[in-house]
């Protein structure tokens, strides 16, 4: 259980530090009226939800 927490460690390392050279995605949206602004993510949603999908299929074949 250890290596798994390890390997998904070092992958959302590697996966924040490309979101940190990207940052937003073409399909993010944001909204700004007056004084309120509204940042949705959902690009970014579709992937992180893709790539936790393969992660735990990964997971699930190995147990």
């Amino acid at each position: 259980m250890g290596k798994i927490f390890i390997i998904v460690g070092i992958i959302f390392l590697v996966i924040g530090i490309i979101w940190t050279f990207i940052g937003r995605l073409p399909g993010d949206f944001s909204f700004k009226i007056g004084n309120v602004s509204i940042h949705f993510p959902l690009m970014t949603s579709i992937i992180i939800s893709i790539i936790l999908t393969l992660i735990l299929s990964i997971i699930s074949r190995f147990k």
